[in-house]
């Protein structure tokens, strides 16, 4: 995929990718090829394949609501979807939580070369975060993070009561939606709704979307040892 055949992808979402944005994204694509010789960001170099596995498998989820308010983007990583979405939605307010320095280094590079504004990078692991922004996100994000049983744990707390977590899974994403029912009913969350789409070279990807119905007991999140040890 190309950035024409993206912006195009894109507008078929519902997402107006504008000459400024694309040029954005070029740059975008040019630091992460750049830094990635240095540190592990990606293992997907190739410009096509960045625009299709990374830009575009990041906007798929935006065809299916309405993005506003404050997002936080759980082990943003390279900033998938967090500085994409920002790419494309300027007005939104946007925290990265991110708790690898590098890649924070990384993130901030990219957030000043390309001059996105409202946006900032938390160099903290999620379950700390959370000590003070809980509940205080209308969407909360995460991609290829973790099993969906150790990563609602990690997210749900985030979100405000009526807001939205969007788990952005593989082909086993409906598997980890079935197993983390348990752990989502008790953090105050259930599915709303759920897309999966097949990408050009086959790759599928299954997008949930779990509203946030009730408070979640402040007993959570545990810390990570436990979560991970004993995931709800």
């Amino acid at each position: 995929m190309n950035l024409q055949e993206f912006v195009q992808k894109s507008q078929e979402c519902g997402i107006e990718v504008t000459d400024q944005m694309v040029q954005q994204f070029e740059t975008y694509m040019h630091l992460l090829q750049q830094w990635n010789q240095k540190m592990n960001l990606t293992a997907i170099t190739q410009e096509e394949e960045i625009i299709e596995k990374h830009f575009y498998d990041c906007i798929l989820p935006l065809s299916i609501m309405p993005f506003t308010g404050r997002i936080a983007d759980i082990g943003s990583g390279a900033g998938f979807p967090g500085l994409v979405w920002k790419i494309v939605l300027p007005e939104s307010e946007m925290v990265l939580v991110e708790p690898t320095g590098k890649r924070c280094t990384f993130l901030n590079a990219v957030i000043d070369e390309l001059k996105l504004e409202k946006i900032s990078v938390v160099n903290q692991r999620s379950e700390e975060y959370v000590l003070n922004a809980r509940e205080s996100f209308d969407i909360v994000s995460a991609r290829a993070v973790a099993n969906l049983r150790v990563l609602s744990e990690l997210t749900v707390p985030l979100v405000r009561k009526g807001g939205m977590f969007v788990a952005m899974k593989g082909a086993k994403g409906y598997e980890e939606a079935k197993e983390a029912e348990h752990a989502m009913k008790v953090l105050g969350a259930s599915l709303w709704k759920s897309q999966d789409v097949s990408l050009y070279s086959g790759d599928e990807r299954v997008n949930l979307f779990y509203r946030k119905e009730s408070s979640t007991p402040s007993i959570y999140p545990r810390n990570y040892g436990t979560i991970k040890k004993k995931p709800l």
